[in-house]
């Protein structure tokens, strides 16, 4: 495996003293997600493979060039999982690609991000330089937390050929219910659920239907769902709906209109936004599919203290990412600059300039 680093590192060296450009690439399975792609591919693939795992520690350190399925495997084999819920969006998403995107799935309400689950990452810098940050345990941190910085990255400031993760136990009990509630009123009662002591997991609402999922101890489940009502889905039904939120092969996500993801306090009533909506994580991630104006809806969305992304399809000559006030760019700059000077690693894939 050394020699699938030390190759990776020579390409990224040689590209910088050429003055070429990267595109660093897993699985390709996110390809759609940020600005324009551009450069030589640097397949990470190459580098992949379990490092370790200690089930009764919860951490597994796992290349990033390792396709995410065959962790989940490994992990489910133990009756553990990444509470996050990546998406994968298709057979050959990597962990590295994973952490680079740094989408979390519907659980991320109740368990955290993915940033949260980032332990610590061995990466690669567009010097071609190997450095090491953070490690296998939750307090391991001195200074900046390089790790989880690198989480929604996009591969911009290196790339990620190792990746500790904190892992959770699968949940012994789990249901999911769906109830009829109009926008207004899901959005209120999601938040109502969030302020009480109930095992809610997941939440997500559409076409005048709220899905709530329910999971842990089997008495717990059992209570609340008492309390919450509403009409139980088969367990084969309540795993294909997540999934297809999750992976966004739900029917909603077939629209042909362009789709934004609003970002947005979960006590935020509804926007008023033309187009069709999903909203996910107690009413905190709401997903747009509209032909919208992008300068509309973002300051809309910004008015309800949020931001907006164009997520998929439309037009990115708007920019994908909302424009960052000037003190957070120049931040993001500095960033850049430090961790890729020569600009080597998917350059403008965030945001055209930089």
């Amino acid at each position: 495996m050394t020699e699938a680093i030390a190759a990776l590192a020579e390409a990224i060296r040689a590209a910088a003293a050429s003055g070429a450009r990267l595109r660093v690439r897993g699985g390709g399975t996110k390809e759609f997600y940020g600005q324009a792609l551009a450069g030589e591919i640097l397949d990470a693939r190459r580098c992949a493979g379990i490092v370790a795992y200690e089930p009764s520690e919860l951490v597994v350190t796992v290349r990033g060039g390792t396709p995410i399925a065959e962790l989940e495997a490994t992990l489910a084999r133990e009756g553990q999982m990444l509470a996050f819920e990546p998406p994968h969006f298709g057979a050959g998403a990597t962990v590295g690609g994973v952490v680079a995107a740094g989408l979390s799935g519907p659980r991320r309400a109740a368990a955290g991000a993915l940033r949260d689950f980032v332990l610590g990452v061995r990466m690669l810098d567009g010097r071609g330089d190997d450095l090491a940050f953070g490690g296998q345990v939750m307090k391991n941190v001195a200074g900046y937390d390089v790790s989880r910085l690198l989480a929604g990255s996009l591969g911009t400031l290196g790339v990620i050929v190792e990746a500790s993760l904190k892992v959770l136990p699968v949940p012994v009990a789990e249901t999911t219910l769906r109830l009829e509630l109009p926008e207004d009123k899901a959005i209120e009662t999601m938040n109502r659920w969030a302020g009480r002591p109930l095992p809610v997991s997941a939440t997500a609402w559409r076409g005048g239907e709220l899905s709530v999922r329910l999971s842990g101890a089997a008495a717990a489940v059992r209570a609340a769902r008492g309390k919450i009502g509403g009409e139980a889905l088969a367990p084969a039904a309540a795993d294909a709906f997540w999934r297809g939120v999750r992976e966004q092969t739900d029917p909603f996500f077939g629209a042909q209109a362009p789709l934004w993801r609003l970002s947005v306090p979960s006590v935020t009533p509804p926007l008023g936004l033309p187009g069709e909506q999903l909203i996910e994580w107690n009413g905190g991630l709401r997903w747009l599919a509209a032909d919208a104006d992008a300068r509309a809806l973002r300051e809309r969305t910004a008015q309800a203290g949020g931001h907006a992304t164009l997520f998929r399809g439309g037009d990115k000559s708007v920019g994908v990412f909302q424009p960052l006030a000037p003190a957070v760019a120049a931040i993001h700059r500095r960033l850049k600059a430090e961790f890729d000077p020569h600009g080597v690693l998917n350059r403008g894939r965030m945001y055209a300039d930089w």
